[in-house]
C-alpha cells in the first residue's frame, strides 16, 4: 500500500511525525506537509503563484518528507504528482478536533477531500488539543485500530473524518454534529493599542446522540463516513415534483 501523510498543521507537528510512523506499519509512505500551520484554511489552492517544495527540515526516520509552501490541498495536488502510485491520503493528526460544523473550514479534512477528488482515499484524523500537546503515544494504539479498519480496501475511493478523545474508550461510527451556534465578535487592543476582533461561537444545543460530538464528549473514537456531493436530495425530489422552476 502506498501512503501519503499530509496535515494542516505544518511540518514540525507532532501529531504528523506519531501518525506517519503507524502509517508506516501498513505501507510505504511519503510525507508533504505544509512549510507552515494553515489550520482552518478550508480547501484553499494555490493559482496565482507556483508552489516548490524542500526537504523536510525534521527528520522522519526511514521515511521521505517534504516541505510545500502552499495549503493542505496543495500538498495533496503536489505529493500525488510527485508519487503516481499513491493509493491513500491520511491527514493528520490534527491538534485540534474536527467536528460538526468545523468540517466545512477543516484544512486536515480538505487534503482528505481533495485525494477523493484525485480518486483516491482520503482519511482525517484528529484530536483535542489543550494547554499541553496531546498523548499521541497512548492515542497510538486506537489509531492503529482505526487505520486497520478504514484500511482494509486501500483501492476503495471513501472519504472518512475520525476524531478522537483524549482517552478512547472504543470506536464507533458517526454521523456528522449539526448544532446551530451564537456568533460572537470579542473587540480587544495589542499592545500597540490597535483594535483587533476574536471571532468566537456559543453552541445553542447539546450534540445529538449518534454524532462525532457526542461520540468523542462521551470518550468514543468517532468515525464519520462523508461524501462530496452536497445535494439536498430530499429537496430536490420535493423540487422536481412540485416543478417549482422556471420554464
Amino acid at each position: 500500500m502506498r501512503i501519503l501523510v499530509t496535515n494542516d498543521d505544518g511540518i514540525y507537528s507532532p501529531g504528523i511525525s506519531s501518525l506517519a510512523r503507524i502509517a508506516s506499519q501498513f505501507g510505504e509512505v511519503v510525507v508533504v506537509a505544509p512549510d507552515v500551520e494553515q489550520s482552518s484554511m478550508g480547501h484553499a489552492v494555490t493559482h496565482s503563484r507556483p508552489l516548490s517544495y524542500k526537504k523536510s527540515p525534521i527528520e522522519f526516520p526511514g521515511i521521505e518528507a517534504y516541505r510545500v509552501n502552499g495549503t493542505p490541498a496543495d500538498c495533496v495536488a503536489l505529493g500525488t504528482h510527485l508519487r503516481n502510485n499513491i493509493q491513500v491520503v491520511l491527514s493528520g493528526i490534527n491538534m485540534g478536533p474536527n467536528l460538526g460544523n468545523s468540517m466545512w473550514h477543516s484544512g486536515t479534512l480538505a487534503a482528505a477531500k481533495q485525494a477523493v477528488l484525485f480518486g483516491k482515499k482520503g482519511i482525517a484524523l484528529s484530536t483535542p488539543a489543550g494547554n499541553s500537546e496531546p498523548d499521541f503515544a497512548a492515542l497510538a494504539p486506537y489509531v492503529e485500530k482505526t487505520l486497520k479498519l478504514l484500511l482494509a480496501d486501500p483501492n476503495e475511493i471513501g472519504l472518512y473524518n475520525v476524531n478522537y478523545p483524549k482517552q478512547p474508550s472504543g470506536i464507533c461510527w458517526t454521523r456528522q454534529s449539526m448544532r446551530f451556534y451564537d456568533g460572537k465578535i470579542v473587540p480587544g487592543k495589542d499592545p500597540m493599542d490597535r483594535k483587533h476582533y476574536w471571532f468566537t461561537v456559543i453552541p445553542l444545543e447539546p450534540a445529538d446522540k449518534g454524532t462525532d460530538r457526542w461520540a468523542v464528549e462521551n470518550g468514543y473514537v468517532s468515525v464519520t463516513p462523508l461524501r462530496l456531493d452536497l445535494t439536498d436530495e430530499k429537496k430536490l425530489s420535493n423540487l422536481i415534483e412540485t416543478e417549482k422552476w422556471e420554464q
